[in-house]
């Protein structure tokens, strides 16, 4: 990272990180470089094992300058050594697998993630040789009785999707230190707006750019972030040969958006703030969890590890599949739609029966665990960057299309 940016804010550096003009033409803007293959040197490798961090841009699969300020970027705002982007979250969350796993080894994954992660946990994994064990990773106690000398790897989601359940970073990076594992956070809901989990002990962090940190739902992307030197070894013992790159197109997409992503994240976070505070008096809403709210049974450690409460809140009714039809029907704003962290404001339904029977089965004590955060159902809503009371007008007209009298 250029010297006159290292003590600036993170406004800044998500304006000019990782950027510079252009050298021939003087364009401000970076530019979009989407050749797959560059003038070589007579003396270049032509296998990967002979790239260097200073070797010149040779093929895309293996570095391309748009991309490559993207992932510079990246890293600045995350405060990390090195930074790989990928085609999607979940190219990126194979990558770490592959790299930080072998047949006989142990990973400790949050009973509740990103659906396909936890499929890939289910499914993937375990037909590699890789023991998994899931665990709730809000309970430490669970955790420590969980992690054995054989654990190579932890993985967290915090907040988790879609619970918006917490895990306390610094206090898993204790117990992965103490059996020599690697831990590992997608902090995909959180962004480093909200928590910067490097510098809260974790060795990985990931990210799916396709969300806040893009923030416009028009490009897929993932992102890998960590040390320097195991960044770079990973670029080129798993990223480079699996092929899973990001577009160059994707990159510029993705990085036109991280110039606004700090004056988006904090309008995401006042408008959740406002919508959810709506919701919990409504008389046909149950229940509202959202981090920010005093309500949310981990306040306390989302005040302590979360500097902004992010855009996502979820919420019960008593009839949710009733209510789904109602809302996809009636809704004017919000559009009825999957995925999170665009401009535009998006709500889904998400069944417990449907997610305990698919992404997430769960022991007895986990379920409960689970049903504390959803009862039977949620409806997970991501706040976009509209009029807070606009978003609230549009909930009000969609929720007054429902005859039955919900008791709270």
């Amino acid at each position: 990272m250029d010297d006159r940016l290292k003590s600036t804010s993170l406004r800044t550096l998500a304006v000019h990180a990782g950027e510079k003009p252009d050298p021939v033409s003087g364009a401000s803007a970076p530019n979009i470089v989407m050749s797959t293959t560059f003038i070589a040197e007579p003396d270049a490798s032509f296998s990967v094992e002979g790239l260097q961090e200073d070797t010149p841009f040779i093929y895309t699969r293996w570095g391309n300058p748009t991309v490559d300020q993207l992932e510079r970027k990246l890293a600045a705002l995350e405060g990390a050594g090195g930074c790989i982007a990928f085609a999607s979250g979940m190219a990126a969350v194979t990558a770490l697998f592959m790299h930080t796993l072998s047949a006989g080894d142990q990973v400790v994954v949050s009973d509740v993630t990103y659906a396909a992660t936890a499929e890939m946990a289910n499914e993937l994994l375990p037909r590699l040789g890789v023991q998994v064990i899931k665990a709730n990773l809000s309970d430490l106690d669970e955790l420590a009785a969980a992690v054995t000398q054989r654990t190579r790897l932890i993985y967290v989601e915090t907040p988790c999707n879609p619970l918006l359940r917490l895990t306390d970073i610094a206090a898993v990076a204790g117990i992965a230190r103490s059996v020599g594992a690697t831990l590992a956070v997608d902090s995909t809901f959180a962004t480093p707006f909200a928590t910067r989990p490097l510098s809260l002990g974790a060795d990985y962090v990931i990210h799916s750019l396709t969300k806040y940190l893009s923030g416009h739902g028009d490009a897929i992307g993932g992102a890998l972030l960590g040390r320097a030197g195991e960044l770079a070894d990973l670029r080129k013992r798993v990223a480079i040969r699996t092929g899973g790159i990001l577009s160059p197109f994707n990159a510029w997409l993705i990085m036109r958006g991280l110039a606004t992503f700090p004056l988006r994240m904090r309008a995401h976070a006042e408008g959740a703030h406002k919508v959810a505070r709506f919701l919990e008096q409504h008389p046909k809403v149950r229940r509202v969890i959202y981090p920010g709210l005093p309500s949310h049974p981990q306040f306390e450690l989302a005040q302590r590890q979360m500097a902004s409460f992010s855009g996502m809140l979820t919420f019960q009714v008593d009839d949710g599949s009733a209510t789904a039809r109602v809302l996809a029907d009636k809704l004017g704003i919000i559009h009825y739609a999957v995925s999170l962290g665009h401009h535009r404001s998006l709500i889904f339904y998400l069944p417990t029966a449907d997610l305990l029977q698919t992404s997430f089965p769960l022991t007895p004590a986990q379920e409960i665990s689970y049903r504390q955060f959803a009862g039977d159902g949620i409806f997970r809503l991501s706040v976009g960057i509209e009029d807070p009371a606009d978003l609230c007008c549009d909930l009000e007209q969609a929720l007054s299309g429902i005859n039955e009298n919900f008791p709270r």
